[in-house]
């Protein structure tokens, strides 16, 4: 555990926030993150789990959403012809899981879990674990990523994906490539506001300080120590992809500069035990 950081006190103080958040956030989440449901950002999640999906070795097709929301990625696995278990923390976002995949529920294709990631028993169990914008999330997940290693089947895969790349908070080394990273980091938020504005969503004001604990400048997702991890794990193979994230719904003409000069922000994951 990171410098005594993780007391129960604490694990309970970050656990709440979450709860917190996203039972305030639940019923409206797809509008609310348009970094996330913007197309070109759902192709990619799509892409990037069939790569998940060609590096299992095993046959089952049983997969774990770990924090799985509304059903961002729990849709997806559904229709790739898995039987899915999805896990998340909030009695809200399992109420609409429920609600959206009732007749993969009805058909025995899918199991909702309303529960943390710290409590999940099953072992050797998941030919692949999907894990998207989790991390950030969780008191410690360093020691939830060997929990997950240990539902893992022989020749299941691991996917880590929508965490902040080890570049995300670096500055450019070239001064051009820095001015362009701020303006268009700074360009998304208003291009979100307009978006929800033509929406007619008014903009809530959302404190993530302790929810999004690992998405600070302070103490980001140590890439290193997830290489560790699968290193001491065992795992055969393991490969990091970096990308760029759209961040906004709205066209933003900022996007493919920043992407031209400067280092991708975000971070995906593939691990086979």
């Amino acid at each position: 555990m990171r410098g005594g950081l993780f007391r129960l006190g604490r694990v309970e103080e970050i656990h709440a926030a979450n709860i917190a958040v996203h039972r305030f956030e639940a019923e409206r989440y797809e509008l609310l993150h348009p970094e996330v449901y913007n197309q070109r950002e759902q192709e990619r999640i799509v892409s990037f789990l069939k790569m998940a999906d060609r590096l299992v070795l095993g046959k089952t097709k049983k997969a774990l959403d770990v924090g799985a929301g509304t059903g961002n990625v729990t849709g997806k696995l559904l229709r790739m012809g898995y039987l899915v278990t999805a896990v998340d923390l909030s009695s809200e976002m399992c109420a609409i899981l429920k609600r959206k995949y009732s007749e993969y529920i009805s058909a025995g294709k899918l199991v909702v879990v309303n529960s943390p990631v710290e409590e999940i028993k099953i072992r050797n169990c998941f030919d692949l674990i999907t894990c998207y914008s989790v991390l950030h999330h969780l008191p410690d997940y360093e020691t939830a990523l060997i929990q997950l290693a240990g539902l893992l089947k022989e020749g299941g895969v691991l996917y880590v994906d929508h965490e902040a790349s080890p570049f995300y908070w670096m500055d450019e080394p070239r001064a051009l490539a820095q001015l362009v990273k701020l303006l268009y980091f700074h360009s998304v938020p208003p291009l979100n506001m307009l978006y929800l504005r033509f929406a007619g969503v008014e903009a809530p004001r959302i404190d993530y300080t302790v929810s999004d604990y690992w998405h600070k400048k302070e103490h980001p997702v140590d890439h290193a120590r997830i290489e560790k991890i699968f290193r001491e794990e065992k795992f055969e193979y393991f490969k990091r992809i970096d990308y760029y994230l759209n961040g906004t719904l709205l066209i933003n003409p900022l996007f493919n500069v920043y992407r031209r000069l400067c280092r991708p922000e975000m971070s995906c994951w593939l691990a086979r035990k």
